[in-house]
């Protein structure tokens, strides 16, 4: 009985042994057996391609006037409402003119004083000319009457530019659109004091039928952007260059397009940037003085390498590639890129015609894996 129970013991143990053998080398096989990762590779050449870049841009309008009193007083009326357009040379506001016309006829009834003045010194020399002549007065009677005439005539011509001066202020007092445009907020109300030494205008008058995007370029962009038009002068290419885009600040594209029409005359010392202004048709007053957005700019550029952004990862602000080194190992490549082309970024710095890329799998591999190339699908 003993000797049955040792030999059921001994075969239980060699069937435990046997079994746990079996599944040992079932592992080790599985893992043996693991395939190489096939992935598509691309061979980098220098091709030709249709580059996009953007640029932060803020907008204004075609005229963008401030609209300040000139005279002094309180306001009497607003003849428009905010947000209007107006016609230049609509009225816009009414100051009070009370003094003011009150010192132009003041100013009238001593123009009058005036030119009865001259009227009696012209009358005085009149009298004087035949006594003197007659030697009935001296000469210097008659030098003292023409000096007095002189005055007389002077005092005239001063008491008129009084006279004009406060036509002018009364005229001031009503305010008229300088141009056509939208009216802005109206910070005054009827009964305010107002004058001309005020830090806030009265409103902000924009003509926005054409809008003007402002924006700089880098001194690197800058040389690229005047290589890519043609024309012996920066007028010449601007003219022939691609239209320009809007982005607006939501990510939508504007429908207009706009041109280049201006560059800057020398380089920000500061930022070693250059400023320029693009103008865009706004026929439907949509943009306003004060939006944001970015000029796209479409150039065409000849020997550039073309990366898809599908092939690139970023890892600590920098943007990389899977790079297929010998032996068919993959290594990180940091890479530099100056702008983008239907879906493929341009590099710029880190790859060179020839090298070779994986181009999609790569959240898949680690540095140093092993891959099978296969031919890249485009």
């Amino acid at each position: 009985m003993r000797n049955r129970q040792i030999l059921f013991l001994l075969s239980s143990v060699l069937v435990w042994a046997l079994l746990n053998g079996c599944r040992s080398g079932e592992a080790n096989t599985g893992a043996a057996a693991a395939p190489t990762p096939e992935l598509p590779v691309l061979a980098l050449d220098t091709t030709s391609a249709v580059t996009v870049r953007d640029y932060a841009a803020m907008l204004e309008g075609k005229e963008n006037v401030e609209v300040r009193a000139q005279v002094n007083g309180y306001l009497d009326k607003i003849f428009v409402e905010e947000g209007s357009f107006v016609q230049a040379g609509q009225n816009l506001f009414k100051i009070n003119d009370r003094p003011y016309q009150e010192q132009l006829n003041k100013d009238i009834a001593a123009l009058h004083a005036m030119e009865a003045a001259l009227a009696n010194a012209s009358l005085e020399v009149d009298k004087m000319k035949p006594l003197a002549e007659n030697k009935v007065v001296s000469d210097i009677q008659l030098k003292t009457a023409l000096t007095s005439l002189e005055t007389a005539k002077a005092n005239v011509e001063q008491a008129k530019a009084t006279v004009a001066a406060s036509r002018v202020n009364v005229d001031f007092t009503l305010i008229k659109a300088p141009v056509s445009g939208y009216i802005g907020r109206i910070p005054r109300r009827v009964g305010n004091l107002v004058s001309s030494t005020d830090a806030a205008a009265l409103t902000t008058l924009s003509d926005i039928s054409k809008v003007y995007a402002y924006f700089s370029m880098s001194e690197n962009d800058f040389i690229r952007f005047s290589k890519g038009a043609s024309g012996s002068n920066l007028q010449q290419q601007l003219t022939h260059m691609r239209p320009v885009s809007l982005v607006l600040s939501n990510g939508e594209l504007y429908p207009h397009k706009g041109r280049i029409e201006m560059v800057d005359g020398q380089f920000n010392k500061t930022t070693a940037a250059i400023s320029l202004r693009a103008t865009f048709p706004n026929p439907a007053a949509f943009l306003r003085s004060g939006n944001t957005g970015k000029v796209r700019i479409e150039q065409l550029s000849t020997g550039v390498l073309l990366v898809p952004q599908a092939a690139t990862m970023e890892m600590q602000d920098k943007l990389m590639v899977y790079q297929l080194a010998d032996s068919n190992k993959v290594k990180r490549q940091t890479i530099v890129t100056g702008g983008s082309s239907e879906g493929n970024f341009i590099v710029t710095d880190g790859l060179k015609a020839g090298d070779k890329i994986v181009t999609a799998g790569i959240e898949t591999i680690m540095e140093g894996a092993v891959i099978k190339p296969a031919a890249n699908k485009q």
